[in-house]
């Protein structure tokens, strides 16, 4: 069964909040700060992974292009992607959620507000 959370930001702050809201959750965490090594790391563990936490503006691969690279793969496309943007724009929303992203979360946020969206996307799985 699938029980680690993959949080994906150039920001290392805001993976050490994510990993924590992780751990209250009582998931194992890994962490990429862009597209390019998450991709490495679903390489390596998609069937672990539970759950993609994923910023939208990172260098190397943004987080459109990692969300448009997971969902064209058959080995990663049923993992839930969540994102994370500092984009409220409706249209951009939409794209995301247009392009298969399950959820998504704006900056700043709250780890309640964290916690609740990550359970939201994982469903059953609690």
């Amino acid at each position: 069964m699938a029980n680690k959370i993959l949080s994906v930001d150039d920001s290392a702050t805001i993976r050490r909040i994510v990993g924590r809201v992780v751990a209250t959750l009582g998931m194992e965490f890994l962490e990429a700060s862009n597209g390019l090594e998450a991709l490495a790391i679903l390489e390596a563990q998609f069937a672990d992974v539970a759950l993609v936490v994923l910023d939208v503006n990172m260098p190397e691969m943004d987080g459109s292009q990692t969300l448009l690279a997971i969902k064209k793969d058959l080995r990663f496309q049923s993992i839930p992607v969540m994102m994370l943007t500092t984009e409220s724009e409706r249209s951009h929303i939409l794209n995301f959620i247009h392009d298969g992203a399950a959820n998504y979360l704006v900056k700043p946020f709250t780890q309640d507000d964290l916690a609740a969206k990550v359970a939201a996307c994982l469903g059953d799985f609690f």
